[in-house]
């Protein structure tokens, strides 16, 4: 019985010191962090200017945050040649939806919350572009001939009117040294994506090489 007691009061001590290290409100959050200052507070823009706009225009990858009605995310690459999101003017801007593994999470996402995040990339660049706002899905004529000369024409488009746009500093970047060739990490030391799957999915398959891989998406680029 003594035993059990102690036992207890040491599990009360240990959700204590357990609720004591889990930060729950923004107040004890902003204990820990100083307030922005200077450009980090005031740099976020409310529509495109030349800056961005050449960002956008210089980027071929891009990183899509969306969320569902049950606040599930979903965060999803996308990419194409330099310039692939066209800007129709400085609050709006389209997204092909090129060919992927229709799983559709993200547009999905879109039609159910009208919502996105956006994280521009430039190869060698290590700042990025930030861009909050609202989106829904298109199949207007008018936005897909913004694609046809496209190999792979898009069946729809994200049309995103922009909230929020802010670069975003070169830190992360930095610390990653994302760019430096010297920190590329050779092919032939990393498993390919068919065997990864083959053992997620314990398929008795042999696994597709990356060369295969390779040739078969080649297809629908």
């Amino acid at each position: 019985m003594l035993r059990n007691y102690f036992f207890k009061i040491n599990l009360i001590n240990f959700n204590s010191t357990l609720n004591i290290m889990k930060i729950s409100n923004i107040e004890q959050l902003r204990n820990l962090y100083d307030l922005p200052i200077g450009r980090a507070k005031t740099k976020v823009q409310s529509k495109l200017e030349k800056h961005s706009i050449n960002f956008i225009k210089s980027s071929p990858f891009i990183v899509v945050s969306t969320f569902n009605k049950s606040g599930y995310l979903d965060t999803s690459p996308r990419g194409g040649k330099t310039g692939f999101v066209e800007i129709t003017n400085n609050t709006e801007i389209i997204i092909p939806d090129a060919k992927g593994n229709n799983r559709l999470d993200s547009i999905s996402n879109i039609i159910d919350t009208g919502r996105i995040g956006l994280l521009f990339m430039i190869p060698g660049i290590n700042e990025t572009l930030r861009i909050n706002g609202s989106a829904h899905l298109s199949v207007n004529q008018k936005h897909l001939d913004l694609f046809k000369s496209e190999n792979n024409k898009p069946k729809s488009c994200i049309v995103v009117s922009i909230e929020e746009v802010f670069l975003h500093c070169a830190k992360a970047f930095m610390r990653s040294k994302l760019w430096e060739p010297s920190f590329y990490m050779d092919q032939d030391l990393f498993p390919t994506m068919g065997q990864m799957l083959k053992d997620q999915l314990g398929s008795e398959e042999p696994p597709e090489t990356r060369e295969a891989m390779e040739e078969r998406y080649k297809s629908d680029l």
